[in-house]
């Protein structure tokens, strides 16, 4: 049956055509490894080799596929099937290494790094190799803008459509907002991509960073990842200079790449500004700053530029999902570690390279509990729920709540499977949050300081999971459980 649906072929094909990208990928690391003549130069070799002979097998058997664009249902599967296999081949330069202990800790840490979410099961960052440094953090690079994203341009040059692929990808408001030239838009929105990151890193270097701790933080912060060459993240470099530049490069990565677009290619700054999207994600941003600043002005007699800054620093992390961290906010009190769960639950703007729910999302389910307490005030109104100046239809309200409650059954769920291994319930929960809302750090046993690597091996896979579906929202992946997808 399932023959009937999908065209196998076209799917070998595809999938083959991202282990390709994937294995060129990690040329960029091995080469680094030569022209530094380091020693570690076996492992990644090793992976691309292997990355590269799947790639053939999977582009040989799908060699005589029909020429078309993607069926939906196509698109659907072949999102699901190209992350996992990016994940699970992505792991190969790890498992290869010396530095992680099993296929499961490789795996973890992949995911974590195409996921952008942050999330280590090293406990001595520092004691990695220079070349899996670049890897974990050029992984954070290339998953930022999407794996798909990439492949909507470059797919229609192999002869297979990419429409499908975009339209599953970005299943949210992101996808009606891009100009209907989506090859050109995605090549743009590269090119932006690129330049934010030269800019950050030339910034880091002349903030005092060597060039390759500039670079290796450049990739993560634009793809809100979080992965570091430090096991104290931006803190081990004690510098506040440094640490307002990846603010502004944080804040600038969790705004819609969209946004970016009408701002710096067709000089729109207006159409920015009046986005409520980006202005609830500012505000958002600075009433957090200023009440956790205060608050450890106040509380703990910090001056108040360094308590400001350490918030805002945090803040915008949390925020845009980065997950980099100058401080051990397991510590503060209460109060604001609620507030920055508050945060991961939000994230950053859809069309981002941030997770989290996204702030649009946000701002219209308070749209929406608005219209139901006026529904029941004046139960003869009638009231619609605006977005950006248009109305918002019935069909995409629903949505809005099912993906919601998806989100929340996932989160329970996980958070069950978790702690079925034995650890508490601060850390099952805030695992599973940080993760499915490619955060990375959350609190308890996986807070700032700490890592996953104590979790057992069916923890680390259901929080694997977990990536995956926050990085597809959920509803892309979830819907390949059903009976409904595989039926006729």
């Amino acid at each position: 049956m399932v023959a009937r649906l999908v065209d196998h072929r076209a799917i070998a094909w595809v999938v083959g055509s991202f282990l390709a990208v994937l294995g060129g990928s990690m040329l960029v690391p091995y080469g680094f490894s030569l022209a530094s003549d380091h020693a570690d130069q076996s492992p990644m070799l090793r992976a691309c080799l292997v990355t590269l002979a799947a790639s053939a097998v999977f582009m040989i058997a799908g060699r005589h596929r029909e020429r078309r664009d993607l069926l939906h249902r196509e698109g659907i599967l072949l999102v699901s099937l190209i992350w996992v296999a990016i994940c699970l081949f992505g792991a190969l330069p790890f498992y290869f290494s010396l530095s992680y202990h099993s296929f499961t800790d490789a795996v973890f840490e992949a995911t974590s790094g195409f996921t952008t979410t942050g999330a280590t099961v090293i406990s001595n960052v520092d004691g990695l190799s220079r070349t899996l440094h670049l890897w974990r953090s050029f992984s954070h690079w290339l998953g930022g803008m999407g794996i798909v994203l990439l492949g909507v341009a470059i797919l229609p040059l192999l002869g297979q459509g990419g429409n499908a692929l975009y339209r599953a990808e970005f299943s949210g408001s992101a996808a009606e907002r891009m100009r209907p030239r989506i090859v050109e838009t995605a090549r743009a929105l590269w090119r932006l991509y690129v330049l934010f990151t030269v800019a950050e890193m030339a910034l880091l270097m002349l903030a005092g960073m060597s060039g390759f701790d500039a670079l290796c933080h450049a990739f993560s912060t634009l793809g809100t990842g979080g992965f570091s060459t430090r096991t104290a993240s931006i803190a081990a470099f004690d510098s506040p200079l440094i640490e307002y530049i990846v603010i502004l490069f944080m804040f600038i990565a969790g705004v819609s790449f969209i946004q970016h677009f009408q701002f710096w290619i067709e000089h729109r700054p207006g159409a920015v500004f009046r986005d409520y999207e980006f202005r609830a994600y500012f505000l958002l941003a600075l009433g957090s700053t200023a009440l956790i600043g205060l608050t450890l002005f106040f509380a703990s007699g910090m001056a108040l530029e360094p308590a400001l800054r350490t918030a805002m620093f945090q803040v915008v992390s949390i925020l845009s999902t980065t997950g980099f961290v100058t401080t051990d906010y397991g510590l503060w009190p209460p109060v604001l570690q609620i507030v920055l769960l508050v945060l991961m639950f939000a994230g950053g703007c859809t069309g981002s390279t941030a997770g989290g729910l996204k702030m649009a999302r946000v701002v219209l389910m308070w749209h929406v509990v608005q219209r139901d307490f006026h529904r029941l005030a004046e139960p003869q109104g009638v009231f619609r729920i605006r977005a950006g100046g248009e109305v918002l239809p019935e069909l995409a309200v629903t949505g809005l709540i099912n993906l919601i409650f998806l989100a929340l059954a996932v989160m329970l769920i996980a958070s069950l499977l978790v702690s079925a291994t034995g650890v508490d319930i601060l850390t099952a929960f805030t695992s599973v949050i940080a993760c499915q809302f490619n955060i990375g750090p959350g609190l308890g046993a996986v807070g700032p300081i700490a890592n996953y690597g104590d979790l057992a091996p069916l923890a680390k896979w259901v929080l694997s999971f977990c990536m995956i579906a926050g990085r597809l929202e959920f509803y892309t992946i979830l819907i390949l459980l059903t009976a409904v997808f595989w039926s006729r």
